[in-house]
């Protein structure tokens, strides 16, 4: 049963990262429909990288963000936390193929087996809430300034992106989660304790009467 658990973890796992991964270039964090005239830009859309706009002829034309400390602090927070989601993960990824009862890679001692994958999953819990947490921060600045109505800016809405990395971090905590649900501690016997077999005391006295019954029978017969 635990190494069905965690060859689901590790796989759930590895979902979660390659969602996280393709989360990160995807340029539809934010959407915003401009409606104007024809010619104008109808849709405007950015990711944590650069800003995009795209015309009603389907033309795109985008545009990086070349200063760092220009960007809003949630933009560079994200950034940072999406990052390390990513190196999270793949480390976690690493650690749980050496932990997996299946693999013959490192250690062959099932205890040290049970730690790694031990630390394998609570590697992936981490980088899931790391991504969770950049994710959701994201999602609520949009909804903040979307129902602002001192705002003075684009208005944007939820793109798919936030969606996906949704799905990536509950697959990775999901992931974690089994995985650290798999370890197993063995009972250790303490030691200088020794376990009393009780069947000879209850034989000794039977066999002390028989000895007594010997005893007393000897001197009789011999005078016989």
């Amino acid at each position: 049963m635990s190494a069905a658990l965690e060859i689901t973890g590790f796989l759930l796992g590895l979902g979660g990262w390659l969602l996280t991964g393709v989360t990160v270039p995807n340029n539809y964090w934010k959407i915003s429909t401009v409606q104007g005239n024809v010619i104008t830009t109808s849709r405007v859309y950015e990711n944590l990288w650069k800003s995009c706009a795209q015309d009603s002829t389907g033309i795109s034309s985008c545009k990086t963000f070349d200063s760092l400390l220009s960007l809003p602090a949630h933009v560079q927070a994200c950034r940072a936390l999406m990052i390390i989601a990513l190196a999270l993960g793949l480390l976690a990824m690493a650690l749980s193929l050496f932990g997996l009862q299946c693999t013959k890679v490192g250690s062959s001692d099932e205890n040290t087996k049970g730690k790694i994958a031990l630390a394998g999953g609570l590697v992936f819990i981490f980088g899931g809430l790391s991504s969770l947490v950049a994710i959701s921060w994201y999602a609520g600045m949009i909804t903040k300034q979307f129902y602002d109505p001192l705002y003075g800016g684009i208005k944007y809405e939820l793109g798919d992106a936030l969606y996906l990395g949704w799905a990536g971090s509950l697959l990775l905590i999901l992931g974690g989660s089994f995985l650290t649900c798999s370890c197993k501690r063995k009972k250790k016997t303490q030691k200088g304790r020794y376990e009393y077999d009780y069947t000879t005391t209850q034989t000794a006295p039977s066999n002390t009467k028989e000895r007594k019954q010997f005893d007393n029978e000897g001197p009789s017969r011999a005078y016989v």
